[in-house]
C-alpha cells in the first residue's frame, strides 16, 4: 500500500526522484530510485536530479 504524501508533496515512505526541485516519481527501493535517476541524468544531463529518502528526510544529488 502506498503511503500518503506530506503537505509539501513528498512521499511518506520510500524514495522519490526530484527533477529541478519537483517530485516526479516514487519508488519503494533505493535501487529502483537510483536506476531511474541515473537513466534520466544520462538522457538529460542538464537537469538537476536528486533522490529523496523519506525515512531520513534527505536528498542526494545524482551525477552523470
Amino acid at each position: 500500500m502506498k503511503q500518503p504524501t506530506d503537505a509539501k508533496g513528498l512521499p511518506g515512505s520510500g524514495y522519490g526522484i526530484e527533477v529541478d526541485g519537483l517530485l516526479k516519481s516514487e519508488f519503494v527501493t533505493m535501487e529502483g530510485a537510483t536506476n531511474g535517476a541515473r537513466e534520466l541524468k544520462t538522457r538529460f544531463p542538464m537537469l538537476q536530479i536528486r533522490i529523496y529518502d523519506a525515512a531520513a528526510k534527505t536528498r542526494t544529488e545524482v551525477t552523470a
